[in-house]
């Protein structure tokens, strides 16, 4: 059963998505990324599952069309140093123990440590954003039989604005907003914009498989180019995107 690529028109006023040899600073691609992308669609419908073998689909993203030419911006912004794990959040949620704030600011009688919990970075990012973002659920395995019925509903949520979590574009303080749309009824002229992008971050996960939160990181990256505003996205398994089992050094 073939799949049927599902069109989301996304828009905002900012956005970084973050080169992942750049472990300091913020220097944004001047596209979204595959990851970017597919992080999109999964806020408007997902299926999360804690056991692996039960989960149902996952997106591929298929194409990119720029419809603003890259513009960058740069900011200073505050980010945290630290981060909340998952097994504390279980704890906390089922009273095994009591929350615990990670406190940005304060001296070493509050905070414990010598230097504050936030650091300032330099961010280049990239502003008034808007693409169209093509996309087509893949099941896993033995669920292709369900493939109708995943594709309406996430149709049925995209068209009223539903989403588990606020879209964003690379960090959650830059939100994204979405509308499903038709080509053959709504057409659009991509921006005049060409460029060799080189290799460009593809995902962050194997997406060969079904994952859970404590699957180990699996970078990949593709040879990205733009033409007449157009990006093409090959499929994960395709020889054109190379794993890097384990990250980047």
């Amino acid at each position: 059963m073939q799949s049927t690529e599902q069109v989301l028109e996304v828009w905002g006023d900012l956005a970084c998505f973050t080169r992942p040899e750049l472990k300091v600073e913020r220097f944004s691609y001047p596209v979204i990324t595959p990851s970017a992308a597919r992080g999109i669609f999964d806020a408007i419908y997902c299926k999360p599952n804690k056991d692996p073998s039960q989960a149902e689909f996952r997106w591929q993203v298929t194409r990119v069309e720029v419809l603003e030419e890259p513009r960058y911006i740069a900011l200073r912004r505050n980010e945290v140093k630290e981060k909340v794990s998952v097994s504390n959040v279980q704890d906390w949620m089922s009273g095994k123990s009591a929350p615990q704030p990670i406190l940005a600011d304060g001296d070493k009688s509050i905070t414990g440590m010598d230097t504050k919990g936030r650091t300032q970075r330099q961010t280049l990012a990239l502003k008034n954003v808007r693409y169209r973002l093509h996309a087509r659920i893949q099941p896993w395995p033995g669920k292709e039989a369900l493939l109708p019925a995943l594709e309406a509903q996430f149709r049925r949520r995209a068209s009223q604005g539903k989403c588990f979590y606020q879209p964003y574009f690379g960090c959650r303080e830059f939100p994204a907003y979405f509308e499903l749309v038709d080509p053959a009824t709504s057409p659009c002229t991509p921006a005049p914009y060409d460029a060799d992008l080189g290799l460009m971050l593809y995902d962050v996960f194997d997406l060969s498989r079904p994952g859970d939160c404590d699957s180990k990181p699996c970078v990949s990256l593709f040879r990205a180019r733009v033409e007449a505003g157009s990006m093409v996205v090959p499929d994960f398994d395709s020889p054109e995107v190379l794993k890097l089992e384990g990250g980047l050094n």
